[in-house]
């Protein structure tokens, strides 16, 4: 009896166990497990791909940005305020009164009036000399003067310049903005440079003309005492009449 309840449970639980896996081979499977993680790690793979194309492509937009800031110019320029300051300077100095800047006008000067007063040069000579080296003495510190004055005028554009300078650089965007900032501040050192250049010449050339002025007016003084000392030249006394 409990062999026959033991085959019935027995027989039971194969009916159970067979009809379910009869009608499952009787349906399509249409989802593979493997098969979708094969195709999802595939697709994650191709999207990573994508986006390291597009990191690298922003990343060379960037350098590209970067060098245009790089080879971009400077808006500002301070070239023509600093010709302008160094023409003035020049128009000052080719200004000199009478003995300019010059070689052949000094050469000149120095074989005429400023030459060594000799025993056949006349009195009238000497004295018109004189006075044209005075003359000249005093020119020289009025350009002296006229040219300190001018450097002391581009002072003010200087200051203007070198603010508007340092700022550029401060806000330069690139590496060429900076370069020519700093080429520009060093044109406003030349500037500077060539107006102290200009003021040490033109007061060089009035000490100059004044310490010459006075070596020949001694010279001259020499030469006019020698006259004055001759005999049959120098002064002679005379009666001279002072009351009726």
């Amino acid at each position: 009896m409990i062999s026959i309840r033991r085959f019935a449970a027995v027989s039971v639980v194969a009916l159970l166990i067979v009809f379910p896996a009869a009608r499952c081979q009787a349906q399509v499977v249409v989802f593979d497990p493997n098969n979708y993680v094969q195709n999802v790690l595939t697709a994650a793979r191709a999207l990573q791909q994508i986006n390291n194309q597009i990191t690298s492509l922003q990343n060379q937009a960037q350098m590209l940005i970067n060098q245009a800031k790089n080879l971009a110019s400077l808006p500002y320029s301070s070239l023509r305020q600093l010709q302008s300051s160094i023409q003035r300077t020049q128009q000052l100095l080719a200004q000199a009164q009478r003995i300019a800047y010059d070689v052949g006008q000094i050469n000149n000067a120095f074989s005429t009036t400023y030459a060594p007063a000799s025993s056949g040069t006349s009195s009238q000579t000497l004295i018109s000399n004189a006075q044209a080296r005075w003359q000249t003495s005093v020119a020289g510190y009025q350009d002296a003067l006229r040219v300190q004055a001018g450097v002391v005028g581009n002072l003010d554009t200087n200051r203007t310049q070198m603010s508007a300078l340092v700022m550029s650089s401060q806000s330069a965007t690139g590496a060429l903005q900076a370069t020519q900032a700093g080429n520009q501040l060093v044109a406003l050192q030349a500037q500077q440079l060539a107006d102290l250049t200009a003021t040490v010449a033109a007061q060089g050339r009035a000490q100059s003309l004044e310490a010459a002025q006075r070596t020949t007016a001694q010279d001259q003084g020499r030469e006019q005492l020698r006259r004055f000392l001759t005999t049959g030249v120098g002064y002679q006394s005379t009666n001279v009449q002072m009351f009726h």
